[in-house]
């Protein structure tokens, strides 16, 4: 679900529009289009062992639980090539962004020219937390392999990666979890049957459809 502005809003067309061209360029490997989003999952332990399906019954799990912190996990999706990573995370700081932000470039995307980045504009997610984290010509290095396109306020269903999300809570995440060793497990699992599926994300809305269907968005000339 998304939410409109109140009113026209330059420096959200902007955006929206500067995202949605990125969307329609063709694909080329050497500068990945990657879409990147977090999302936290709550730790629940048992406190009765959950009841076996048995023929025509489903498992069966007591009402109670109990508690057992909160995981962060950030996912990168590359929707033209079929692929996604998603990383666990005790917490979502500038550190753990950082270093989820390195292994993508310098290991997933090593070879890499230019990663073109599509992601919002919360706090942690900016090369400063680069910065914040590593020596200074560390820092440099990784925000010099970055193109950045953040999606604008209240534009976050302009963000592919939040397709990806939705499919990893329904497919994945829709269960009692205790651990992070367990969510490390299901969520592995998760992302290699959709990689070796190679599901690839078709997105259909264009610059010229929302000039006609948000045109409420754009400021009177």
């Amino acid at each position: 679900m998304w939410v409109i502005p109140p009113k026209a809003n330059g420096d959200f067309v902007f955006h929206m529009e500067d995202v949605l061209d990125v969307y329609q360029w063709a694909y080329d490997p050497r500068r990945p289009l990657i879409c990147m989003d977090e999302t936290t999952k709550q730790l629940v332990g048992e406190i009765r062992t959950p009841l076996p399906p048995l023929p025509g019954v489903p498992a069966r799990y007591d009402a109670e639980y109990v508690r057992k912190g909160v995981a962060n996990l950030f996912l990168f999706s590359e929707p033209l090539a079929g692929k996604r990573y998603v990383r666990v995370r005790e917490q979502r700081t500038q550190k753990d962004w950082a270093t989820v932000m390195q292994e993508l470039i310098e290991e997933i995307y090593a070879d890499a020219e230019k990663i073109v980045l599509v992601m919002d504009n919360l706090n942690t997610h900016s090369p400063a937390s680069f910065y914040a984290m590593f020596p200074p010509d560390v820092a440099k290095r990784l925000t010099d392999r970055l193109e950045i396109h953040y999606t604008p306020k209240h534009g976050s269903w302009l963000n592919m990666a939040e397709i990806e999300l939705g499919i990893l809570s329904k497919q994945c995440l829709k269960r009692r979890i205790p651990s992070l060793e367990r969510l490390h497990h299901h969520v592995a699992a998760w992302e290699e049957r959709r990689n070796q599926s190679q599901r690839k994300i078709n997105w259909q809305f264009t610059t010229k459809d929302a000039r006609i269907k948000l045109r409420s968005l754009y400021p009177s000339v």
